[in-house]
């Protein structure tokens, strides 16, 4: 294992970033577990946490596979290699994107209470999960970050499979990333405790981030 939970390996990312970030930023970390490793970066940053709400598009009869996906903004992301391989157009993927939208923005309200997204023009964006696999749902969050006007968009985890980081290299300004291991099959598989949460448990620890 290379984590014990994803609290500790939140505490790790956040030393790394401690010397790699400079000026305002914000810390956004996709739900559910992201939120966990994005509350220990935030506190280390001593800047904001908030939630990015994106959603994957899945391939017909194989919803497991992504061929795109969704941010809350409506922003749709497509692999195009994926996409081809399975032989799906973008106008599926568009079409399906626009009913995840509407789970993504239920669950926007649900973590933020009603509250807008916070404003990221000028600053450097964080977004915070606790590991990729294929990374389409963040790379989906990086598009809509660079629209409400980021000045950067740093991208940090603790685990993504190499091939992922280099993707995400070419959207994203900066990509830090603790291991990048070759034998990926999914990234519990690297933690030792990786209990799902809750949205009780998730809505708890953004309201403890909004105390500090």
């Amino acid at each position: 294992m290379l984590f014990y939970d994803r609290t500790d390996a939140g505490r790790r990312l956040a030393k790394l970033l401690k010397r790699r970030i400079q000026g305002p930023c914000i810390v956004l970390a996709i739900p559910r577990g992201g939120v966990v490793v994005g509350y220990e970066v935030a506190k280390e940053l001593g800047c904001p946490l908030d939630v990015v709400i994106s959603r994957k598009v899945g391939a017909p009869a194989q919803p497991e596979l992504a061929v795109g996906a969704v941010a809350e903004d409506g922003v749709v992301f497509v692999d195009e290699e994926i996409a081809g391989l399975v032989g799906v157009s973008r106008d599926y993927v568009e079409r399906r994107a626009r009913e995840e939208l509407r789970e993504v923005r239920r669950r926007a309200e649900e973590y933020r209470g009603g509250r807008e997204m916070p404003d990221l023009s000028g600053k450097t964006v964080i977004l915070v999960d606790d590991g990729l696999a294929t990374g389409l749902t963040m790379m989906a969050a990086v598009h809509m970050a660079r629209n409400k006007g980021a000045e950067k968009v740093v991208v940090a985890v603790p685990v993504s499979p190499p091939e992922t980081v280099a993707k995400l290299r070419r959207h994203a300004d900066e990509v830090i990333c603790l291991e990048t291991p070759t034998n990926f099959y999914a990234i519990g598989q690297f933690y030792e405790r990786f209990d799902q949460l809750t949205d009780e448990e998730t809505n708890s620890i953004l309201r403890k981030s909004r105390e500090v």
